[in-house]
């Protein structure tokens, strides 16, 4: 049986995509599952993750790792999920017929959305691609800030659209950032307290949605 796919998009840069594949991929792999991750994006952060990781780990990797173009990811998808439960997509930060693949590969699209209004108006292109190809899709809240006006505006305006919004969120933690520098997930620093809770709560929405 073909393992679950998950394809994160966001046509703005910088709204955390990297962020989520990354600590998904650690959170399943802490759960027991197998994963496999992928690079679609030309900017290479989430195979300079793995590279690190693959350090830290002396070079025994505990997940399986790709890069693919636009229209080889079927092909490569297809390959990595006869082997794994899990697989994570991540794609560039555009909308264009370069991302229908990655998006028809998937189970679920998953769409970070950081504490702008900007991250949220640009969701509009990737969620009008999904459903054109019949995937659907979640947004997903990061870098909230917890207690501020603006994250209470952006969280209201994201429950208003017609996508489904998950109910886990990423709060704006220094941890995140520090830990995809180093190849790992948040989970997995001395820091990991809140954080962790936050990723596995997503996890377990992620996977319920997929059942």
């Amino acid at each position: 049986m073909a393992g679950n796919i998950i394809t994160i998009a966001q046509q703005k840069g910088g709204s955390g995509k990297t962020t989520l594949a990354v600590n998904l991929a650690v959170a399943a792999r802490r759960a027991g599952q197998t994963v496999a991750v992928i690079d679609t994006d030309p900017q290479g952060s989430l195979g300079r993750w793995f590279m690190t990781r693959l350090e830290r780990m002396d070079g025994e990797p505990d997940m399986d790792f790709s890069t693919a173009s636009a229209w080889g990811i079927g092909y490569e998808v297809g390959k990595l999920a006869r082997e794994n439960d899990l697989v994570i997509i991540d794609t560039p930060p555009k909308v264009d017929s370069d991302l229908k693949p990655a998006l028809r590969a998937a189970d679920l699209v998953l769409v970070p959305v950081s504490a702008s209004h900007v991250d949220l108006w640009a969701t509009e292109g990737v969620l009008d691609l999904a459903e054109r190809v019949a995937i659907p899709t979640l947004l997903v809240l990061n870098r909230t800030r917890a207690g501020t006006r603006l994250g209470a505006e952006v969280a209201e305006a994201a429950a208003a659209t017609e996508a489904d919004l998950a109910v886990a969120q990423l709060a704006n933690r220094i941890v995140y950032a520090e830990t995809l520098g180093q190849g790992m997930g948040a989970q997995e620093s001395p820091k990991r307290g809140a954080a962790q809770a936050e990723v596995d709560a997503l996890l377990t929405e992620v996977l319920s949605r997929l059942e």
